[in-house]
């Protein structure tokens, strides 16, 4: 199946409020549509990078603004669609085969992703013409 830029959509997440501060838990196919395989984050990317610029063939993820914020520009080969994150209770959940690209990110921000497999360099297209290539011909 292949998805659209509309599929990846903006999550809100579930907040334990309490006076000496708020908790959010994500877990396994309650609240996250898929298994938890890594946990990874970004953090003191420099004024102006970018990061990103690739796809995934099968790999899921919830991407959280756990610090600050950024935006995230969304491409399915057709339709590009711009997310901005800036709260830790709204996570994106970006399904295979969308090409993403990272940027603006504010002073201080932390980027926390929650990916569906393990680390596997085969899963990855990293050539944008790659990308289009398998978007149009599968």
């Amino acid at each position: 199946m292949k998805f659209s830029v509309e599929d990846c959509e903006i999550v809100e997440l579930p907040i334990v409020h309490n006076e000496n501060g708020n908790i959010t838990v994500l877990e396994n196919n309650i609240n996250i549509p898929f298994d938890i395989k890594r946990v990874y984050y970004l953090y003191d990317v420099p004024m102006g990078a970018e990061r990103g610029g690739h796809s995934h063939y099968q790999l899921q993820q919830y991407v959280v603004a756990a610090s600050g914020s950024f935006n995230f520009i969304l491409d399915d080969g057709v339709n590009k669609r711009e997310v901005f994150l800036n709260h830790p209770n709204k996570a994106l959940h970006i399904k295979p085969g969308i090409w993403r690209e990272m940027k603006d990110f504010s002073s201080g921000s932390i980027c926390l992703v929650l990916a569906s497999m393990e680390y596997t360099e085969k899963d990855y297209i990293r050539e944008y013409k790659d990308f289009l290539n398998y978007r149009k011909n599968g």
